[in-house]
């Protein structure tokens, strides 16, 4: 018999650490080559991991909630005959699993001590003989999470170890949570209270932006400046028969981020109306025949996405982002797409170089993500580095909307239906009446870099291309 250690395999290029959602078998249970055997969630996409060995699960160490290091060792499998190459190893009939214990970084040698960070899951990083934890009565529980974003605010905000340890959490398990941490500073005892003086509170900051870079480079709220609340959250009164529905997860992640965008980007949105006749001809005429030779429907959502890549080349200050008093003109021109889910929850696929595909290869791209993303099957880099983003709002009818940045980015499009209309149409013979397929496109632009006059030119020249669609042209 041998035993194969299961990995948290990895996630992406800036994903570093996943939440154990869901256990999907028991101690015991037989599993096969390829079965999922747990459910977890990045800050970018829920997925399975499954198991690369057949076997019998012979003991899970972490449990449901627990944030894990990608790469850690999460449950040991029972595997038949000898040892199986890559993580397992030859033991005895009833092998002796040690239970993970957390380590004190103030225990190990040569590590500063970082706010934010009370210990480490070790396994395999911890010396084989360390000095034994001393008891803390500022410690409310022997292992206890912190977020990037709590760590960010406790520094910006100079709070210290002892402190932030003392913070009474709201979130799961007792997790201290964004609002937790405000309102801690909102009713902060008076300045110089704490033991940590204003230099090593910089020194310790440097040092734990250093150890948690990769992390928080992946989190969605990379973008929060530490500032004063403005307000507290209202009371809200609960009669008979409300329901109360607590959020997931991540419905949680999307009111957090949106409300990121609008506190950090100063939101204006412009307007146009769009004659698309000539467009909407074009697909009656192809669609049948292209979805027989490419065994794809073809949308108009492509169409859109080139209209907007082309846009994007003539006004290239509209491929930014914002980062202090720097203005980051993108090179490569990645256009999200946000697609809802059937949770009612929503997620914004990426396609990467989005200029550089033809309208077969945009076609493909779209559906692809877009069936991936309902199926709950998107890798965490297909919803990363997008620098533009697209919403249709049309599919349910709306005419227009006044959507919210996708931060780091500095504007968004939305898409809105498509409708028969009377028009003025101007002739060689005058002007006449006739009936045209109009739609209006808005766009929500960060006025801190992008000015009315860039916003309306730009909303405009993407008017320009799908009103000039060649409906002669073959693809």
């Amino acid at each position: 018999m041998a035993q194969f250690e299961l990995l948290l395999p990895k996630m992406g290029e800036s994903v570093a650490e996943a939440t154990i959602v869901k256990w999907l078998k028991n101690p015991g249970d037989q599993i096969s080559e390829d079965e999922a055997v747990v459910e977890i969630a990045t800050d970018k996409v829920d997925s399975d991991v499954p198991s690369p060995v057949s076997g019998k699960l012979v003991s899970r160490l972490v449990h449901k909630d627990d944030v894990v290091s990608i790469g850690s060792v999460i449950a040991i499998i029972e595997t038949e005959g000898g040892s199986t190459a890559g993580h397992s190893t030859s033991v005895p009939a009833e092998p002796e699993i040690k239970k993970q214990e957390p380590v004190n970084l103030s225990d190990i040698p040569n590590i500063p001590k970082i706010p934010g960070i009370t210990e480490l899951n070790a396994v395999n990083e911890a010396p084989s003989k360390q000095a034994p934890q001393q008891a803390s009565d500022s410690k409310i529980s022997s292992i206890r999470f912190y977020s990037p974003l709590v760590r960010s605010i406790a520094n910006e905000e100079g709070i210290s170890q002892k402190e932030l340890d003392a913070i009474k959490g709201t979130g799961a398990e007792g997790r201290v949570t964004k609002e937790d941490v405000l309102n801690y500073v909102q009713n902060r005892p008076a300045a110089g209270t704490g033991n940590t003086t204003a230099a090593q509170a910089q020194a310790q900051v440097q040092a734990q932006s250093q150890a948690t870079a990769s992390v928080e480079r992946s989190a969605p709220q990379e973008a929060y400046q530490s500032k004063p609340a403005a307000h507290t959250q209202p009371s809200v009164s609960i009669g008979p028969g409300d329901e109360i529905i607590e959020m997931d997860r991540m419905r949680r992640l999307i009111a957090d981020h949106m409300i990121m965008s609008k506190e950090v980007a100063v939101h204006v949105t412009s307007f146009v109306e769009a004659d698309v006749t000539n467009l909407v001809k074009w697909r009656d005429k192809i669609k049948g025949p292209f979805e027989k030779r490419e065994g794809e429907k073809i949308t108009f959502t492509p169409v859109f996405v080139q209209a907007v890549t082309k846009a994007i080349k003539d006004f290239p200050l509209i491929n930014v982002s914002v980062s202090g008093s720097q203005i980051i003109k993108k090179r490569d021109i990645n256009i999200g797409m946000a697609a809802a889910l059937p949770s009612g929850n929503l997620i914004v696929p990426v396609i990467k170089n989005a200029d550089q595909l033809n309208l077969v290869g945009l076609t493909k791209a779209v559906n692809d993500l877009a069936r991936r993303a309902r199926a709950n099957k998107l890798q965490p880099d297909e919803v990363k580095d997008g620098t533009f983003t697209i919403t249709n709002i049309g599919p349910f009818g709306n005419i227009m909307g006044t959507p919210m940045i996708n931060q780091p980015q500095v504007a968004i499009l939305a898409i809105g239906t498509i409708q028969k209309k009377p028009a003025v149409i101007e002739t060689e013979y005058g002007d006449v009446i006739a009936i045209r397929h109009k739609m209006y496109l808005s766009m929500s632009y960060d006025h801190r870099v992008v000015d009315g006059a860039l916003g309306g030119m730009f909303l405009k020249r993407v008017a320009d291309y799908l009103e000039g669609w060649d409906g002669s042209c073959e693809i």
